[in-house]
């Protein structure tokens, strides 16, 4: 049985969206939406499927069973929730709601219409990334105790309606928060605009359980595009470069470093939650893990506004 898929927003990732579903086995595309009339048009001919610019069309169509939602942030819960209460399956982009409070009501509608609810969080589903769970779980670097990535770069060049903090910093959150088990206790940060309307650099400090610590600095003021992560354990360390998909792992003995089957994480990632939907078991990731990357973006947003530590509560 083919799930059919209908995407909502086909601008620069939109379109990766509409392009993989065309092709992912167990999905058919059936349909495609976005305000601009050109890019609704351009990519449903691309594809050869109906194509909108009144989103409404895919999330009412009964035909449609999932929907992809790949539009600005500030959508995001109005167009999730349309789709939810119309009985559609939803992936929606990352950060997945504006606010705590519109993530939180994302959730009770998905449990409440018995629905599975994703967020694309497509760093999950490098290779490497899901190496170093592999490890970690193995104990091949003993305890966890510091996790430190960086996310930087020149501006995307495209307008968003969020900063750094929900844009780039959010993945990163996530991987930690997974890699830790459990959410921070506490969250400092420091951010700051230079070029940009929203924030253009930030570096978030997250205080766990036991003394563990992670460190997240993202920018869009860095010449040469960085996409690293560094695991300390007690027993090794663990380096990522997440673009090329690389994985190094060092104790006192040796460093090694795996083949990894390169793979496009964002197929991973549909093709999961397509498997979700059809077998009818939870996603990888959930609504829960969407809500609590943007607890913690929010914390470090305040913090760096009141320039004092964030205690989460947990």
């Amino acid at each position: 049985m083919e799930i059919k898929v209908g995407v909502v927003g086909c601008g620069s990732w939109g379109r990766n969206h509409a392009r993989i579903y065309k092709d992912l086995p167990g999905a058919e595309l059936v349909g495609v939406a976005d305000l601009d009339p050109t890019v609704a048009r351009e990519i449903g001919e691309r594809y050869r499927v109906p194509y909108y610019t009144d989103p409404d069309k895919i999330v009412s169509d009964a035909e449609v069973q999932l929907v992809s939602i790949c539009t600005p942030t500030t959508t995001h819960a109005e167009l999730g929730l349309r789709a939810l209460e119309c009985g559609k399956h939803v992936l929606v982009e990352k950060p997945m709601a504006n606010s705590v409070a519109e993530a939180e009501e994302l959730i009770r509608t998905a449990e409440r219409c018995q629905l599975w609810l994703t967020v694309g969080f497509v760093e999950r589903f490098n290779p490497a990334v899901q190496e170093v769970y592999k490890r970690v779980a193995a104990g091949e670097v003993g305890n966890v105790i510091l996790a430190h990535s960086r996310r930087v770069s020149r501006s995307p060049g495209r307008i968003g309606d969020v900063g750094v903090v929900k844009d780039l910093a959010i993945h990163d959150i996530d991987i930690i928060n997974h890699l830790m088990g459990v959410m921070p206790e506490t969250v400092s940060a420091v951010a700051g605009r230079i070029r940009h309307r929203y924030e253009d650099y930030a570096n978030i400090n997250m205080l766990y359980a036991d003394d563990r610590n992670a460190f997240v600095e993202a920018n869009w003021l860095t010449p040469r595009r960085i996409r690293t992560l560094t695991v300390t354990g007690t027993e090794g360390i663990i380096n990522v470069e997440y673009t090329r998909q690389q994985f190094t792992i060092e104790n006192d003995l040796s460093i090694i470093q795996p083949f990894l089957v390169y793979k496009e994480p964002l197929m991973e990632e549909l093709g999961s939650f397509v498997r979700s939907v059809t077998d009818d078991v939870e996603p990888e990731i959930t609504g829960v893990d969407g809500l609590n990357a943007l607890r913690v973006c929010e914390a470090a947003l305040k913090s760096s506004s009141t320039k004092k530590r964030v205690k989460l509560g947990v």
